[in-house]
């Protein structure tokens, strides 16, 4: 039967829920982030909008710089995709003053966000400054290059500048131009470096002034403004492709159109989706998307439902049906019933769960923070050695080893490595909430492609969670149609899900369902009543014991339909049984075709973890391929059932209803909700949540985990190997200034680049 739907359950608390994560935005930035108020921050979480704040480089300076203000870095939460820092409500007292102060002495800037204002203004405005002073920078770099071309009046001359470093002298033109170049390539790049060299904490900003510094100390003019240009123009892709990942969250929230035409006593008219009260009627015309959730009054038509579930068909819509915001209309129009405010959707808190969810960080995004933390003071160490240990051990020429250890020091700028993770995860996530498979951070992206056992619940999950008439079976001259309209007959008048069932069967048949005459209650064994002025009966295969009218067929035929896990009805007069009918909750479409292609993934155990009878339970087992049944389960039983699953395979799934599986959903590596049926109960309990009740979403998850993995591992390795190379370079001499940072340039071109192929739906093939 349908579980109940209930709001509150239990659910493990991720590390991004008790503290932030360690990275992005875990809190509801979009719904519970009061006023800031300007005395004391105490007793809330409290929003800034940090403009320069792009990548896991950024949230490392401010936790180290503000940290200290609030009782330590654990009690700050970021969102880089958006920009956003949230003081969470364990920290100490401290005013937004101290932490604008803060913020600006790490050369970003921070101002107080509150919920509903535009996102991202101060972090658009900024990028547009930075293709500015970049664009100026390259041009300087070109008035260089022409001012050199000039004096010497060759155009062949040109390609000695290319040529690495040669120690010549440089007229005051060109100095002047390549000097430009490096103010406007170091613009922002300049205070953040100020602060890491007084914190003694150097860092990618640090190391490529430093470069530019040293280039300009031995006289190599225009390899430093070309490294400060392309540093500049990498710093510049960093935030353009950190943006392209925002907007493409911010397309689902342009699904919702922002005004609803409402029904009033003086007809229609249009008012802002926002100010539409829960329980005000609206009109959706054809063609049109659906402003609110709400469920249908009036009229009937069918709704694309992809943007929200990922259903390729329309799905028919009338009076009853529920609707979603940011579905589109068919041909048909209809009225419905507002049941949320435009802030509440199902839309709306899949866009905030997105924006959430990249706080979660992944291992692999963990592992490069961790990695470029102890990387870049290591770079400068060796940079070090690099310059000094030659010239002091074998008397080599100071200059010329002064250079490679600034290739090397440029180089080693860990840009592609700490940019491509993020962007990926966020690609991942969005590509995924497109899918309609809701994922809830950066980590349980990861975990589906280690999954080595999942564990099913079976009502709901497996099953439709309602019953369903499933066989007919006429006896004694009797039809099936007979059958149906004196069963649907003496049910009409009940509520009870069986009765439900068999008026549904009846209607689907085209038969007319007229209640019966003087029907009553038999308690515990049925119902009794007149149908075309005879009297009948229906009730339990047990209740034709009692009735003394069991006959060996219906003995037969009742215990092969009870050992395939089928409720039994009779229906009869006072002669005999007219027949029998078999109701059962009945198995998912293509869920056993869902199941062979998850172990075509190489997911190597399903389980089905149920409290319903084993027989029932082995039944449908058998008709979806389950390798596992254990039946009979309390929910702490499913908790030890996982439990033990964990220990014998590792990483292990539940999927369930997100309610009554909740223990065992929190027990599991990672939990799965079915989010149709109950979608607010099932969104907020489980890590990810499948918004259609599709089964076939599972290994496409799998598929688009493994996907996303790959593309990470591919990233680091090239990031990784061109510095490799490139420093092999440095070493043996070869390599130039401009060389490298273009290079690096390059890469962290290319890995963007990959990252957003994530932005495109797996391929629905089968591994």
């Amino acid at each position: 039967m349908p579980h109940d739907h209930a709001h509150h359950h239990e659910h493990k608390p991720s590390p991004a829920h008790e503290h932030g994560g360690g990275g992005g935005c875990s809190c509801r930035c979009g719904s519970d982030v009061p006023p800031v108020d300007e005395r004391t921050m105490e007793g809330g979480r409290f929003t800034f909008a940090v403009t320069g704040l792009d990548c896991a480089e950024e949230v490392a300076i401010l936790r180290r710089e503000v940290g200290p203000l609030v009782n330590g870095g654990d009690n700050l939460a970021f969102d880089a995709i958006n920009g956003r820092m949230t003081v969470l409500e364990s920290a100490g007292p401290v005013t937004a003053e101290e932490i604008r102060a803060a913020v600006k002495r790490t050369g970003m800037r921070a101002e107080e966000w509150h919920p509903g204002q535009e996102g991202g203004a101060g972090a658009d405005r900024h990028r547009r400054q930075q293709i500015l002073f970049t664009t100026l920078s390259g041009l300087a770099v070109l008035a260089g290059i022409v001012a050199h071309v000039w004096i010497a009046g060759s155009l062949g001359e040109a390609l000695r500048l290319f040529g690495g470093h040669d120690g010549g002298r440089v007229p005051w033109p060109e100095i002047a131009a390549y000097a430009a170049a490096i103010g406007f390539g170091i613009r922002f790049v300049l205070p953040k470096a100020w602060f890491a060299a007084k914190s003694l904490r150097p860092d990618m900003n640090l190391l490529m002034v430093i470069a530019v510094i040293g280039a300009i100390g031995i006289g190599e003019w225009f390899e430093a403004a070309t490294v400060a240009f392309l540093f500049a123009l990498s710093l510049t892709l960093e935030a353009w492709s950190v943006g392209r990942a925002r907007r493409a969250i911010s397309a689902l929230l342009d699904l919702a159109p922002p005004a609803a035409r409402i029904k009033t006593e003086d007809g229609e008219r249009e008012v802002p989706a926002g100010e539409v009260a829960v329980g005000t009627v609206f009109i959706v015309r054809p063609g049109e998307r659906i402003p609110l959730d709400g469920t249908v009054t009036a009229g009937h038509s069918a709704v694309n439902q992809a943007p929200i579930t990922g259903e390729s068909t329309p799905v028919d819509k009338a009076a009853g049906a529920e609707l979603f915001a940011g579905t589109i209309n068919g041909d048909g129009a209809i009225e419905a019933e507002s049941t949320k405010a435009a802030a509440d959707t199902t839309l709306a808190r899949i866009i905030r769960m997105v924006e959430e969810a990249h706080g979660r960080r992944a291992h692999a995004e963990q592992w490069v923070e961790k990695f470029a933390r102890v990387y870049t003071p290591a770079v400068f160490a060796l940079a070090l050695a690099v310059f000094v240990l030659p010239p002091l051990l074998v008397g080599a020429a100071w200059a010329d080893w002064l250079y490679r250890a600034l290739v090397l020091l440029v180089i080693a700028c860990p840009c592609a490595l700490v940019i491509s993770t993020p962007v990926s995860i966020v690609a991942a996530l969005a590509a995924a909430a497109r899918q309609g498979v809701l994922v809830k951070g950066g980590v349980f992206i990861e975990q589906p492609a280690r999954l080595k056992a999942l564990a099913f619940d079976k009502t709901g999950t497996l099953t439709r969670g309602e019953p369903a008439v499933v066989d007919v079976i006429p006896l004694d001259g009797h039809t099936e149609e007979e059958l149906l309209e004196r069963a649907a007959a003496l049910e009409a008048r009940s509520g009870h899900p069986l009765a439900r069932a068999v008026a549904d069967c009846a209607r689907a048949r085209g038969l007319e369902v007229i209640a019966a005459a003087d029907a009553r209650m038999l308690k515990g064994r049925g119902v009794s009543g007149s149908f075309g002025g005879k009297p009948f009966w229906l009730g339990s295969h047990r209740y034709v014991v009692e009735r003394g009218q069991e006959s060996a067929e219906v003995s037969a035929r009742a215990a092969e339909l009870e050992a395939d896990g089928k409720t039994v009805v009779a229906i009869g007069n006072e002669r005999h049984v007219c027949g029998l009918l078999a109701i059962a909750d009945t198995v998912r479409p293509g869920a056993a075709e869902s199941l062979r292609a998850l172990r075509d993934a190489g997911i190597g155990h399903l389980v089905m973890l149920t409290g319903d009878n084993r027989r029932t339970a082995e039944a449908i087992a058998k008709q979806v391929g389950i390798d596992e049944v254990r039946a009979e389960l309390l929910p702490e039983d499913k908790v030890a059932a996982v439990e033990r699953l964990a220990e014998t395979y590792g990483t292990v799934a539940m999927i369930g209803d997100g309610v009554n599986d909740a223990p065992a959903m929190a027990r599991a590596s990672f939990g799965i909700a079915m989010g149709a049926a109950g979608s607010d109960a099932a969104i907020e309990t489980a890590d990810i949540a499948l918004m259609t009740d599709d089964l076939s979403k599972l290994p496409l998850l799998v598929r688009h985990s493994r996907r996303t993995l790959t593309t990470i591992r591919q990233n680091i390795v090239f990031a990784l190997g061109v510095k490799a190379l490139f420093a092999g370079m440095a070493f043996a001499g070869i390599a130039t200034l401009w060389g490298a940072i273009a290079a690096d340039v390059g890469a962290t071109l290319l890995v963007v680049a990959n990252a957003m192929r994530l932005l495109k739906a797996a391929p629905e093939t089968r591994r």
